[in-house]
């Protein structure tokens, strides 16, 4: 009778445990989605792109996506979206005052397609995504790389 609950507790030890990890997931994806969201969204320069730009929108989900949209006030809309599973590196091509962020992918896996454009509607794909980024400091860069390497560690790992 000793031995059965001996291995009852172990189960339930391990079950508990399993269950316990199995839900620490989402939740350390979500610091790193907001994390993500408000550092992008902090140091994004609206300036750079265009003196056209109407708005943009630049969200990152729970689910690992990157979508990027920018609106002209011609009308034209520009959409860019990867998924972080695959994601590969991050680069940074200016100065601290202001510079552009490119994230690279593995293959061509960058939803590239633009809507309302004179010279034609454009439905690609590419490896990098660039954003605009103003009064950005090294630190700052490399958190955002470490956030980025983790979250796609947590994608793959759920795959």
């Amino acid at each position: 009778m000793k031995k059965f609950t001996i291995k009852l507790r172990t189960g339930l030890s391990v079950l508990f445990c399993t269950s316990l990890m199995a839900f620490s997931f989402p939740s350390d994806m979500m610091e790193e989605t907001v994390f993500v969201q408000n550092m992008l969204k902090e140091h994004y320069d609206e300036l750079a792109v265009k003196p056209t730009l109407k708005k943009y929108e630049l969200n990152v989900t729970n689910s690992g996506f990157c979508r990027y949209k920018r609106f002209y006030t011609g009308g034209k809309v520009e959409y860019f979206s990867f998924n972080f599973c695959k994601f590969k590196d991050i680069d940074y091509l200016g100065s601290d005052k202001a510079g552009m962020l490119i994230l690279r992918t593995v293959g061509d896996d960058v939803i590239v397609q633009t809507y309302n454009d004179r010279k034609g509607d454009v439905d690609s794909m590419a490896n990098y995504m660039s954003i605009p980024l103003k009064n950005v400091e090294a630190e700052a860069l490399s958190a955002l790389s470490e956030r980025f390497v983790r979250m796609n560690a947590h994608l793959l790992a759920q795959k």
